[in-house]
């Protein structure tokens, strides 16, 4: 197969930057997941065999109506997690210097050490992070998430956070401001408002802003169009990137009247898509990432871009979280839009494949291997 040219360039191109002379700030999410296994029967105490799979699981429970029952859980591991969190991660590990602000607990939770070691600041603005609880079977996943205390992260409290000067400094020193998950913090929209008037404002330089709302489907119509109509907000402080699956893409443009495609579209109806939501929304850039490509419109053009796809994914739950780092990192850079698509794919590849977040020289490696056509879409 004739190798890539436009990957192998993106790959020397990763392979030369000095990635600590980027600077980018992440928040406000921070998770703890705990990854558990149902007991189906135990035999021993170290031999047990799990509950195989959610049709099982819920036949177990509707057993279980008028009646009560117990069943045992295995807590298999405990992560950090949260989209702010995780984008530092796939940061850092590059080389990237950040700055990531989020509900990490007081004291900070020890989910949250390694990652911590790898970033140039790591703030907590929580009392308590969030929590996941990620019920695992062969089949796919149920997570269950307690965000009660994350009403506690108001404008408010937020603003005692800036008091100590450390949130606008990093600000004041960024090539990128990534803003993640509005949609499990009930008052993220007062906070964005209150920042875009006390501390974006004050910015003399325009770093690019990235968002990333996170599954509205749970908030109301009203609210996501309040959040919606305060983007466009941002633009005096530095050009807006909105990033979005696709379901959030069609929730975005079902609440505003927009046609959006179906499961099975084309990367030109995405394209349109993204289009018609940057036009609405009066910001800069909107990025729209399906499973197997992803689509950047903004005033440089449209660009679509295939991604590196992987069938047995090892680990997707921070996926989309890996390809806005690699977004971020090409926004940081300088790259043009297909290029920075490009990088994200591959940011986001590597993770699915290795469970975990690529250093720089992986990338680069990740970056040839897509671009010889070596990378096997079935690992």
């Amino acid at each position: 197969m004739k190798p890539n040219t436009f990957l192998t360039e993106i790959s020397h191109r990763i392979a030369a930057i000095d990635p600590q002379s980027c600077r980018i700030v992440t928040g406000f999410d921070g998770f703890v997941d705990e990854m558990i296994s149902v007991v189906g029967e135990r035999r021993t105490l170290n031999d047990y065999t799990p509950v195989p799979d959610i049709a099982t699981f819920g036949a177990l429970i509707s057993a279980a109506a008028g009646h009560s029952s117990l069943r045992e859980i295995v807590v298999n591991d405990v992560h950090p997690g949260g989209c702010a969190v995780n984008l530092a991660d796939g940061l850092a590990s590059l080389g990237v210097t950040v700055d990531c602000f989020a509900t990490l607990g007081e004291p900070m939770h020890s989910a949250f050490s390694e990652i911590a070691a790898k970033c140039h600041g790591f703030h907590s603005w929580g009392r308590e992070p969030g929590r996941t609880l990620a019920y695992e079977f062969n089949d796919g996943k149920l997570m269950f998430s307690s965000v009660k205390q994350l009403g506690e992260f108001t404008a408010d409290s937020v603003r005692g956070h800036l008091a100590d000067g450390s949130f606008a400094t990093a600000c004041a020193a960024a090539h990128v401001i990534a803003l993640t998950n509005w949609t499990l913090y009930p008052h993220m929209t007062e906070v964005w408002r209150m920042l875009q008037n006390e501390v974006f404002s004050t910015l003399t330089h325009r770093p690019d802003i990235f968002i990333d709302l996170v599954d509205p489907s749970s908030r109301s119509a009203d609210d996501i169009r309040a959040v919606a109509a305060i983007l466009r907000d941002f633009e005096p402080a530095g050009p807006v990137t909105l990033g979005l699956n696709g379901n959030e893409a069609n929730i975005l443009c079902r609440l505003h009247d927009l046609p959006f495609p179906t499961a099975e579209a084309s990367t030109e109806d995405v394209l349109q898509q993204a289009f018609a939501l940057r036009d609405l929304l009066g910001i800069s850039r909107v990025v729209v990432h399906r499973l197997e490509f992803a689509v950047s419109a903004s005033s440089e053009g449209g660009f679509t871009q295939q991604g590196p796809y992987c069938a047995n994914p090892k680990k997707s739950t921070g996926a989309g979280d890996r390809f806005n780092a690699g977004f971020c990192l090409g926004l940081a850079q300088h790259f043009e839009a297909e290029q920075a698509l490009a990088l994200a794919g591959a940011v986001s590849g590597f993770f699915v494949r290795n469970a975990r977040s690529a250093n720089q020289q992986e990338l680069s490696e990740f970056l040839d291997q897509w671009a010889d056509g070596s990378l096997d879409a079935t690992d």
